[in-house]
């Protein structure tokens, strides 16, 4: 007989520029990190970590990239523009909620990707953007190309996406 022990709990985890605080809420109805289109009708997190350091880096903003743990205060689902749709299952572990995302914790210490990769970046995203890339949502947002993007270069270099988190 097998149980699942409570003392270990999934963490989420949200890339950005804002500075927010412990108890602070991530709720829709604000454009993109990425200052794109319309207001966004879903929030979004993921369960790895090399997916919410691209959130950071490539946020607009003046503000330092900061990586938060969230906890959903609502149901979350699989992000359908990654999930099966580009990749079989949902291996960038990538989420979407209607409610919102509550902090709970950040992470201080973590290693960013270098320059260059952050250049390849950025030109997949401009590439991707003149062809108009479809989104599955009803407000544009780049979080799920960004971890497309990510997956990618994660699977071409042999980078597993494993950082030294530090403490919350």
């Amino acid at each position: 007989m097998s149980e699942v022990d409570s003392r270990f709990r999934r963490q989420f985890f949200h890339g950005t520029r804002a500075d927010l605080q412990h108890g602070d809420l991530i709720t829709t109805g604000y454009t993109s990190n990425f200052g794109e289109g319309k207001p966004l009708s879903w929030v979004y997190c993921t369960g790895t970590l090399d997916a919410a350091i691209w959130g950071a880096e490539l946020s607009v903003g003046n503000g330092p990239g900061r990586i938060y743990v969230v906890e959903p205060t609502g149901p979350i689902v699989d992000d359908p523009n990654l999930t099966d749709k580009k990749f079989p299952g949902n291996p960038t572990l990538s989420y979407r909620s209607r409610e919102p995302l509550r902090v709970v914790g950040e992470v201080t210490k973590w290693q960013g990707h270098s320059p260059e990769q952050i250049q390849n970046m950025k030109s997949g995203l401009e590439r991707l953007k003149t062809e108009r890339a479809e989104i599955i949502d009803e407000a544009s947002h780049l979080v799920s190309t960004i971890q497309s993007l990510a997956l990618q270069n994660s699977l071409d270099d042999g980078r597993q996406g494993f950082v030294d988190n530090g403490t919350f």
